[in-house]
């Protein structure tokens, strides 16, 4: 526990050397793009030579289905290229012997397997998960929106309830940007942006790592080398989950989707000041989405969105779970939006 404790405060000082180093944004998402990188190709190597695993499906229709796969290479998604095309594009999130797990995090050992999608029975986990990845591609259009000169700080993500109406992220924008207000245009535009990821159907690649290389990652960022202390203290292994999608690498308190072309109807909504704090002028950045397999009628969007404007409120040590059923958009009056065909 000691030489623990030595080794997060010497990462602490080399972090906050590296933080007084003032880098352009693009500088700093290369860097955490290199250092996650690094340490894939490092786990990687620790399976040199081709080990196999028993993956036994627990799936409708294919219940005790046995996939002889690769330990160590071989992900959920692998798994999913085994069946049909349909498994592939709509599984969004797996159960590893009735876990979640990310759909792109390799299995190390034989195991049961669940692909779950958002006509599942059930979709709880699912749409926990497909809340938290929407607020991470709005975390990620915030910091791409910018001009190179001015910076942005991504505070955290707060796990709000589906219910709440409406997914956010917090963040604090460059000292100059302290009088801007959001137009209705650049809304817009944050929404075209996080439109564009969407079609680039990008992955969300998973990488659990112990504090030091978390730490490394961010070393530009105080704020998120707190959280990072904060989130390996309460995981029983002491690791945090890292996700990289495109270039730009986050922290994430649960698991994510498969990749980007998940979500289908996504807006950005509103940026609300929350007033100064530890960080800077505090803002909280709202959006709206719905999967692709759950398409909504434009008179149905329009009240959504009128929701996804109000203010979401976050209680102190607000809780994780979600409403299993609402992200089902109900009917509009007289006409049915389409359905993406099931299997």
């Amino acid at each position: 526990m000691a030489c623990r404790t030595v080794c997060q405060l010497l990462q602490r000082r080399l972090a906050s050397s590296a933080a007084s180093v003032r880098l352009s944004p693009a500088e700093v998402r290369g860097q955490r793009s290199a250092v996650f990188s690094r340490e894939q190709a490092r786990q990687r190597a620790l399976y040199p030579r081709t080990e196999k695993i028993e993956v036994t499906l627990q799936i409708p229709g294919l219940q005790g289905t046995l996939l002889v796969m690769n330990k160590g290479v071989s992900t959920p998604h692998s798994c999913a290229r085994h069946l049909t095309e349909w498994y592939v594009t709509s599984s969004a999130l797996a159960l590893v012997d009735g876990n979640p797990w990310p759909l792109h995090q390799p299995l190390t050992q034989s195991c049961s397997l669940s692909l779950l999608t958002f006509k599942d029975t059930d979709p709880l986990l699912v749409n926990q998960a497909y809340w938290r990845s929407c607020a991470a591609l709005l975390g990620q259009v915030l910091e791409d929106a910018f001009k190179e000169d001015f910076s942005v700080e991504l505070i955290r993500v707060p796990e709000v309830l589906v219910t709440s109406g409406a997914f956010c992220c917090d963040v604090v924008l460059d000292p100059q940007l302290d009088a801007w207000n959001p137009s209705e245009e650049s809304l817009r535009s944050l929404t075209r942006g996080a439109q564009q990821l969407i079609h680039r159907d990008l992955p969300w690649e998973p990488l659990e790592v112990v504090p030091p290389v978390a730490l490394e990652v961010f070393s530009h960022s105080r704020c998120k080398q707190e959280e990072v202390e904060e989130k390996s203290a309460q995981s029983p292994k002491g690791t945090v989950m890292l996700y990289r999608c495109g270039d730009h690498v986050l922290l994430s308190g649960g698991p994510l989707v498969a990749r980007t072309g998940l979500c289908s109807q996504y807006e950005v909504t509103a940026i609300h000041p929350l007033g100064e704090g530890e960080w800077g002028l505090h803002r909280r950045a709202q959006g709206l989405s719905l999967p692709f397999q759950l398409q909504a009628h434009h008179t149905v969007w329009r009240k959504l969105r009128s929701r996804a404007e109000k203010l979401v409120e976050v209680p102190t040590g607000s809780a994780n779970e979600a409403v299993s059923d609402t992200l089902t958009p109900p009917s509009a009056p007289k006409q049915t939006p389409p359905h993406t065909a099931q299997q």
